[in-house]
């Protein structure tokens, strides 16, 4: 009696103190896909990730593997990915959720990258412009912290234009949502943008992580200690991370 009084304890401490480690994301309808460099949760009914998941450090970004631009469908999503011909002629991008230039690690990590899986539609000037901004922002921050953990992925709704004969979803927003889970400064911060022009500073797109998780029905952290989870989705200090 006496060892399982004490397993129970052990049990209730454990559950109530939680993971330092975030763990992934819930996923409200998706297929878990788990690639080497990044997990992605795979909506069909959108045919797009709700959601790609990965942790980078520098050596992820300061390898200088040659990007391929070998898009390809992804044979490891089950209901099967959106395709080439989806994008053909739409006017949108196939926007990386996951970028090439986060992948540059090794062939593999690249050839990933490139995965059909990975792709959203944006708007050419979302796509070459803030978006392209923010992936940048997110490099350089990542050379500042060392090793970042970064889920990023659309906001998908019902009654969205779609493309391509697999109905491909366009979604209006964009999130990316950074967690630096490392001492001495444990953080987090979110992104929220329109897929559109972007003609303000990225700043005034920064959000608490809370805001990600209403629009998207996403509990990105929930395997973290209750405490730090509270903590790190209501912050929004821009100027904590831009130093």
């Amino acid at each position: 009696m006496k060892k399982i009084s004490i397993l129970i304890v052990l049990s209730v401490i454990l559950y109530s103190c939680g993971s330092m480690m975030p763990g992934l994301p819930t996923s409200t309808s998706g297929e878990i896909v788990k690639h080497k460099y990044y997990t992605l949760s795979y909506y069909e009914k959108y045919e797009q990730a709700e959601w790609v998941a990965y942790e980078i450090d520098s050596s992820f970004i300061l390898t200088k593997m040659k990007r391929t631009n070998n898009f390809k469908e992804d044979t490891a999503v089950h209901t099967g990915s959106a395709t080439l011909a989806d994008y053909r002629g739409s006017g949108y991008d196939r926007g990386h959720l996951c970028p090439a230039a986060d992948m540059h690690l090794n062939k593999q990590a690249m050839k990933e990258s490139f995965y059909m899986s990975n792709m959203s539609p944006q708007k050419p000037e979302f796509n070459r412009g803030g978006w392209r901004e923010l992936e940048e922002l997110v490099r350089d921050w990542t050379l500042n912290e060392g090793r970042l953990y970064i889920v990023t992925g659309p906001v998908l709704k019902d009654s969205l234009t779609v493309i391509g004969d697999n109905e491909v979803a366009v979604p209006k927003y964009y999130y990316k949502v950074l967690f630096d889970y490392t001492e001495p400064e444990i953080k987090g911060i979110a992104f929220l943008l329109p897929n559109a022009l972007i003609d303000k500073p990225l700043s005034e797109y920064a959000v608490p992580i809370d805001s990600v998780e209403e629009v998207t029905g996403i509990d990105f952290f929930y395997e973290l200690r209750y405490g730090l989870e509270k903590q790190i989705e209501k912050e929004n200090n821009y100027s904590d991370w831009d130093k």
